[in-house]
């Protein structure tokens, strides 16, 4: 049998297993470990072995769990819900207000967590009830609540660019300060969407009547001060790592140290809530974990294969395909993925077969994750299985139908190609942030 029948029936094999429901790192892990078995004998076990003890000795995932825990404490502590009622209050009054603050939220959301769920999450619970009750239209915010809760991924502390750097073996840091910008860019088209159409038509984004909009300026004030917090903390933590004061694991220390000193000190500090934090950071962490270490035998095995040569030759040889061409197909086979696979399976999946390939074309792998975490983004909100369209059908309420939540994410994902689209044409736009910093 050949290598390249072999890598076939390898990937096909895995995504048969998916389709059948069973656990990401599950599927990856055993094709993985049967086909080295098979292939290499009992020598072969040592690829799984090798994989466990590089992914321990890896130290920069040590950022993984802090992160999530100091999304996650903030959350549980009611700190995240405070930003919400500072954009409640300051934004409320033009149309479109609460929606655009809703926007924001999910910016910051992302700069504390770094997981689209969890944007999803407070979105869904915090924003989507009172952006109904107020009278907003459903269409338009459920889709805002999914566009803004992808952002995670983008923003930094993402974790799916940590998992993108040590598949890549790239800098983490270049990777965050790479999606600054993107990220900034693409909720500015957001913003700049929901204010266009709310002013076009008004009844979608109502503005609060004249006795909400009635708040003292003391009580304007006290909310500012407690929306500021979070992003006090995130700003803190991301400029001690920027000024070269802290280290990447460092910094990841310092921002779940303060989002727990924050929570004592606002008196939001219980047993439930350290308990819900540890829960979930935990469960998180670890389907992570064993991701990775599915995803390091897979890529072990394929590299032993030669697969990564074969479509080089199959691309550029063969069809005669430009390094452009190449890209593009790359990127509409990520979409198509993502309509049954979450961003880290689609990581774990081709990266290992994608990332020598853009390096042998000529671009910069820095900028390739970018890309391909915007395309992760777009993917998420695709019909018919996107990642976000399910998550947001589970925690709607009742009225939000799942033909709704479909008609929702059509101009946002438009929005996306068009992001997607421009970072793609002008390259700085990712690279210019972490080449200024690391220059220096």
């Amino acid at each position: 049998m050949s290598y390249e029948l072999i890598a076939l029936l390898m990937f096909s094999s895995m995504m048969l297993m998916l389709l059948t429901g069973q656990r990401v790192f599950a599927a990856i892990g055993s094709v993985a470990v049967i086909a080295s078995l098979l292939l290499w004998g009992d020598g072969g076990s040592e690829i799984a072995f090798g994989a466990a003890m590089k992914l321990m000795k890896w130290y920069p995932l040590l950022t993984l769990p802090l992160f999530i825990y100091m999304g996650y404490m903030l959350s549980e502590s009611g700190i995240a819900e405070d930003l919400y009622k500072m954009f409640h209050v300051w934004m409320g009054p033009i149309h479109g207000g609460l929606a655009i603050g809703t926007i924001l939220l999910m910016v910051a959301i992302s700069a504390m967590n770094g997981l689209s769920v969890a944007g999803m999450a407070i979105g869904a619970s915090i924003a989507l009830p009172e952006l109904l009750r107020r009278g907003y239209d459903k269409i338009m915010v459920t889709g805002v609540i999914q566009a803004g809760s992808s952002l995670g991924i983008l923003v930094p502390p993402s974790v799916v660019l940590v998992l993108y750097g040590m598949i890549a073996r790239q800098p983490v840091g270049q990777l965050w300060l790479a999606g600054v910008l993107p990220g900034l860019l693409m909720a500015s088209m957001f913003i700049i969407y929901i204010v266009v159409r709310c002013k076009i038509q008004p009844h979608l984004g109502p503005a609060l009547s004249k006795e909400e909009r009635n708040v003292p300026m003391s009580e304007k004030l006290k909310l500012l001060r407690a929306g500021i917090l979070p992003l006090a903390i995130f700003f803190s933590m991301t400029g001690l790592f920027l000024m070269g004061v802290t280290s990447l694991v460092e910094s990841s220390a310092v921002g779940a140290l303060a989002a727990t000193i924050a929570a004592i000190v606002k008196r939001r500090m219980t047993k439930e809530v350290m308990e819900n934090t540890l829960r979930k950071t935990l469960a998180i962490s670890c389907m992570f974990m064993w991701i990775i270490l599915a995803a390091l035998c897979f890529g072990a095995v394929f590299d032993g294969l030669g697969a990564v040569k074969a479509i080089e030759a199959l691309f550029i040889d063969r069809l005669g395909l430009t390094p452009w061409e190449v890209l593009i197909l790359m990127q509409l086979s990520y979409l198509i993925m993502g309509t049954f696979l979450d961003d880290t399976a689609m990581l774990v999946i081709v990266a290992p077969l994608y990332v020598p390939l853009v390096k042998i074309l000529g671009f910069d792998l820095i900028w390739y994750g970018v890309l391909y975490t915007i395309t992760c983004q777009i993917a998420y909100m695709t019909p018919p299985f996107g990642y976000n369209l399910f998550l947001m059908r589970a925690m709607a309420p009742p009225e939000v139908s799942l033909t709704d939540i479909y008609r929702s994410i059509v101009p946002f994902v438009l929005i996306m190609i068009c992001a997607l689209a421009i970072v793609m044409a002008f390259p700085q736009i990712a690279l210019w942030l972490p080449e200024w910093h690391y220059s220096r």
